[in-house]
């Protein structure tokens, strides 16, 4: 079988489409989800916390250019030429991890709660009625013999 075939064989399997799909659901899920942390969750965190504006926090490691090493934004202080921790960024896509990861176990669980629902109950079979033993059968042998 040659290489082209087995890749069109490989194509064609529906496991190839279905990952295809999940990715690139999980692409623009992801998107929503990073939106929902820095556009919904954070802002009234931030407001809560004294108006800390989670994307711009940052530590400058080296002063930039002009020898300056205090920054509003990360923004600011790359244009500075300054070199910054971003932990502030960290802390959005730790957020935006714990979401999805969340929400993406609760997927899961609904599909398997689903999928045990719609499998038939095993139904255990019937236990053979238990024949008699090796010595019962042995004791009618003996007593049909003695008869005869």
């Amino acid at each position: 079988m040659s290489m082209m075939s087995e890749f069109k064989e490989f194509i064609a399997k529906g496991n190839v489409m279905d990952l295809a799909v999940g990715v690139i659901i999980g692409g623009a899920f992801g998107k929503i989800v990073d939106s929902l942390v820095n556009d919904v969750i954070m802002p009234p965190v931030g407001m809560i916390l004294g108006g800390i504006d989670f994307s711009n926090m940052h530590l400058v490691i080296k002063a930039g250019a002009d020898g300056a090493r205090d920054f509003p934004t990360v923004a600011a202080a790359q244009e500075a030429g300054a070199v910054t921790l971003n932990y502030g960024n960290f802390i959005n896509n730790a957020i935006t991890f714990l979401i999805l990861a969340f929400v993406i176990f609760q997927i899961v669980r609904a599909y398997n709660k689903m999928r045990s629902a719609m499998e038939k109950p095993k139904v255990e079979e019937e236990a053979a009625p238990a024949g008699p033993t090796q010595e019962e059968l042995l004791t009618e042998i003996r007593d049909l013999l003695k008869k005869a």
